[in-house]
This record gives C-alpha cells, structure tokens and sequence, in this order.
C-alpha cells in the first residue's frame, strides 16, 4: 500500500489545518488508519485514528476536541481536521495503518512520507 500525503503548512496559534492522506493498493475498508507525529527529538506519537471497519475514532487526550478525523471510502482517503493549532502541536505528521487499531507505532504496517505542520505563538 501506498499513502501520499498533503495539506501541512505554517499557521499561527489559534488557525486550522486540514491533513489528507490518499491511500492505494491496499483494501482500505479493512484497516485502521492512523495520523501519528513526530517532533523533532521526540519520538512518534500516536494522535489519531479510524477504524474503516466500524468508524469508531479515537484521540490522543492533548487534541480531543479540538483535531476531527475523517473518511471518505469513495475517494480512499482519511483526513484530520486540526484546529485551535498551539505550538506544541508542531511536528511531523504520518498516516499509516494496521490491521486493528493500536497506539504502538511498531505495529503500523504502512507508512506515509510525512507531511511538516508548524504553529508559531
């Protein structure tokens, strides 16, 4: 499987980014599909997810209520909806999926290249 990634940026505290991530090769409706970042120095940390069986989310507890998951099975495509963006929230974001949902990162499958999301206070 391949995901191509799109949608990070620069924003201000405070703005909106919306992530996307096109997913090929692969039987999409039978996986979950996860966004992960990573800062620099830090390791990779899980922050959301969507399980294409059932569509159960589920959210690191640092962005719940602020970051919405997203699917659309047409076009196979998860996106994240980030919101009220802070500083901390700046990394490097994956998509990357596995059989069942997990917040262990070794256990992803399939990886994105990566997209940069950068929140200046």
């Amino acid at each position: 499987m391949q995901f191509v990634e799109s949608g990070g940026g620069w924003v201000q505290a405070g703005g909106s980014l919306r992530l996307s991530c096109v997913a090929s090769a692969l039987p999409f409706g039978e996986y979950a599909i996860s966004w992960f970042r990573q800062a620099p120095g830090k390791g990779r940390e899980g922050v959301s997810c969507i399980d294409m069986r059932d569509g159960i989310t589920y959210y690191r507890k640092s962005v719940k209520g602020r970051f919405i998951i997203s699917s659309d099975r047409a076009k196979n495509t998860v996106s994240l909806q980030m919101n009220s963006l802070q500083p901390e929230d700046t990394a490097v974001y994956y998509c990357a999926a596995h059989r069942q949902y997990s917040v262990r990162a070794n256990d992803y499958d399939y990886w994105g290249q990566g997209t940069q999301v950068t929140v200046s206070s």
